[in-house]
C-alpha cells in the first residue's frame, strides 16, 4: 500500500478503516474537501516527530524559595519549591495554555505560530511532557 488520499469526504468515509490504517504505517494520508486537504497522522509518530522538533527551550532558575520555569517568548512561568515540582507546576500552565490556545488564541498574531507546541502539548501525557521541559533545563 503506497500513500492513500480521498477526493472527497464520502469517499474517506467509505474507506475509513484504509485511510485509518495507512496513518498508523505512517504512510502519507490525506482527504480533500472543497479547496482543503487535511492529514490524516498517527498520535504516537505524531507526538514524537514534534518533541523532537519543538524545542522547549525552558530555562529553569533557583530563587530564593525554590525555582522558576519560564520559555522565552511566551506566557508560560511557573514556580514550585523543587526543581521537580516546578516542572509539574509547569506542565499544568502548559495544558492550561494549550486550552486556551484552542479557546481563543489561534487566531491572535502572537499566538498563531504556536500550533506546534500546542499540538505537542495535547498529544503528549505529563511524563512526555516533563521529558521535554527537563531535557533542555538540565
Amino acid at each position: 500500500m503506497s500513500a492513500v488520499h480521498y477526493d472527497s469526504y464520502s469517499d474517506a468515509r467509505a474507506h475509513l478503516k484504509n485511510l485509518l490504517d495507512a496513518a498508523e504505517r505512517g504512510r502519507v494520508a490525506t482527504v480533500r474537501r472543497d479547496s482543503a486537504s487535511a492529514a490524516v497522522l498517527d498520535v504516537v509518530r505524531l507526538q514524537h516527530f514534534l518533541a523532537a522538533v519543538v524545542p522547549s527551550r525552558a530555562q529553569v532558575v533557583p530563587e530564593a524559595d525554590g525555582w522558576s520555569v519560564f520559555i522565552p517568548g511566551l506566557p508560560i512561568a511557573a514556580d514550585g519549591a523543587t526543581f521537580d515540582g516546578a516542572i509539574e507546576e509547569m506542565v499544568q500552565a502548559l495544558r492550561e495554555y494549550a486550552e486556551d490556545w484552542q479557546d481563543r488564541l489561534l487566531d491572535a498574531p502572537n499566538h498563531r505560530d504556536n500550533w506546534g507546541l500546542v499540538q505537542l502539548i495535547s498529544l503528549s501525557d505529563d511524563d512526555q511532557l516533563r521529558d521535554w521541559l527537563a531535557g533542555s533545563a538540565r
